[in-house]
C-alpha cells in the first residue's frame, strides 16, 4: 500500500468488523473505495455473524453496492472464481502465491482506471476448464441433498412434484458430473460450497 502511495487503509481481522467500519464510513459521508478480502478464515473461538468471504461479500454489495471488491486468496478452482465474477460481481481477483505482490499492483492499476482485474493465468484456467453453469434441475437436486434427502431418496421426491427427469441413474450422473468440474469428491463438499457460493 505504501508502494502505491495509498493514503488511508485500515485493517481488521474479523468480517463482522469491515462490514462495520464501512456502514460507519459511508455514515460519516467517507464511504470506502475497495474492500480487500480473503474467502476462507479459520474459526478461532470468537463468535460473528458473517462467516466467510462469501458472505462478507454479499453483505457490503447491498450496503454500499458501488464499492470496489478485490478478493486475495489462495482459491484455484476456476469455476469458484467464475462465479464470484460472474454472481459476485468482484472487481478483481488475486492469488495468494510467489507473485502475488506483483499481481496486486497490477491489479490496482487497473482498479483506478476503472476496469476490472482477472489474471491471464486465471483467464486461462476458467477456458481450459467447463465451469459449470447451474440448471435449475442441479439446484433442485442439490437443494434436496442439503435438507438431508439421501441421493437415492431423491428420485421419488422429483416423481411426487412432477419434476423431471427423475431417475436415481440420472441424478448420479449429473451429481457426479457437477463435482468433477468443480473438483470436489463428495457431495458434502458440494452443498457446503453451492451454499457459500449463493446458489442455493
Amino acid at each position: 500500500m505504501e508502494d502505491l502511495q495509498i493514503r488511508q487503509v485500515d485493517h481488521v481481522y474479523y468480517c463482522d468488523d469491515a462490514l462495520n467500519r464501512i456502514q460507519a464510513a459511508k455514515q460519516n459521508g467517507q464511504p470506502y473505495d475497495l474492500l480487500i478480502t480473503d474467502l476462507y478464515f479459520e474459526a478461532d473461538g470468537t463468535e460473528q455473524k458473517i462467516g466467510g468471504g462469501f458472505d462478507l461479500i454479499r453483505s457490503v454489495r447491498e450496503l454500499q453496492p458501488e464499492i470496489m471488491i478485490l478478493i486475495l486468496s489462495a482459491e484455484q478452482r476456476p469455476a469458484t472464481i467464475d462465479i464470484l465474477f460472474k454472481n459476485f460481481e468482484i472487481d478483481g481477483y488475486v492469488r495468494k502465491a510467489r507473485h502475488d505482490v506483483k499481481e496486486l499492483k497490477s491489479a490496482f492499476d487497473s482498479l483506478s482506471n476503472g476496469q476490472r482485474y482477472y489474471p491471464r493465468t486465471l483467464a486461462q484456467l476458467v477456458k481450459q476448464s467447463n465451469t459449470h453453469e447451474f440448471t435449475e434441475f442441479d439446484i433442485n437436486i442439490i437443494r434436496l441433498l442439503s435438507q438431508g434427502y439421501q441421493q437415492n431418496e431423491i428420485p421419488d421426491y422429483l416423481k411426487l412434484h412432477s419434476i423431471k427427469p427423475s431417475s436415481l441413474s440420472t441424478i448420479e450422473k449429473r451429481l457426479n458430473q457437477i463435482r468433477e468440474e468443480l473438483g470436489f469428491s463428495k457431495n458434502e463438499q458440494l452443498v457446503l460450497f453451492c451454499k457459500e457460493a449463493g446458489i442455493l
